[in-house]
């Protein structure tokens, strides 16, 4: 009988659907994004954007939406080596995973969170993560979640839940869930308004949202729109 969570936002496609997901499912909603010295700020920038749309234009959701939380990570920034912390061109590493793939991210975030939600009094975190369109991080996987669950729920002495609504879907899903929470208004905003491309590109405007429109959150992101459109063409 949870009744409250804290949402782990980063103003993307993901995280804005968890979101709604989250409005929809509990009283009491906070968000929390982190600052770990990303090459962009954009994500920083349209967080804000997004949360002030939801408080504005959706009526049922807005009463349960409270406070945004931000904390800095930028020790992810001194460790470096990644694409998404230092200036350098997005590349498969020997290990077979993108150099996109910041060791310990979410991780730290999962841990930061879950001190987050005891002093908050929050039952759930709730993730965007996901194994089945994702770049093959180890921390997306299920298997990660609930060993983090399992750590925090004894390190804390408290029963907190990961959730993770997107897990076994891939994008065209996600797509379809934000339009079953909110309507064609939420597709809209998360078109509008969040942000996913690694390059933090905001120049041009697809039909699927901003982006440099080959990185690979934007490859993911138009892929899962056109497979999305197909299914509703049907």
């Amino acid at each position: 009988m949870h009744t409250t969570a804290l949402v782990m936002f980063s103003g993307g496609q993901d995280s804005t659907t968890c979101l709604a997901h989250a409005l929809s499912q509990y009283e009491r909603v906070e968000t929390l994004g982190f600052d770990y010295g990303q090459r962009h700020s954009v994500e920083m920038t349209q967080r804000l954007r997004v949360l002030e749309k939801i408080r504005t234009d959706f009526a049922q959701w807005a009463p349960k939406l409270g406070d945004d939380h931000v904390l800095s990570l930028d020790v992810l920034k001194q460790i470096g080596g990644s694409s998404l912390t230092d200036d350098v061109a997005f590349a498969m590493q020997a290990d077979g995973l993108p150099n996109t793939f910041v060791p310990g991210r979410n991780l730290l975030f999962l841990t930061l969170a879950g001190a987050l939600a005891y002093r908050r009094g929050l039952q759930v975190i709730v993730t965007g993560v996901c194994e089945t369109d994702f770049s093959g991080y180890p921390d997306c996987r299920d298997d990660t979640m609930k060993a983090m669950q399992l750590a925090l729920n004894l390190g804390l002495e408290r029963r907190l839940r990961i959730a993770t609504p997107l897990m076994w879907i891939d994008k065209a899903a996600t797509w379809q869930m934000a339009h079953t929470l909110g309507g064609e208004a939420l597709v809209q905003l998360i078109v509008q308004d969040t942000h996913t491309c690694y390059e933090g590109t905001r120049d041009v405007l697809h039909d699927w949202g901003y982006g440099c429109g080959t990185c690979p959150a934007c490859d993911l992101r138009a892929k899962g729109w056109q497979r999305w459109k197909q299914v509703q063409a049907v």
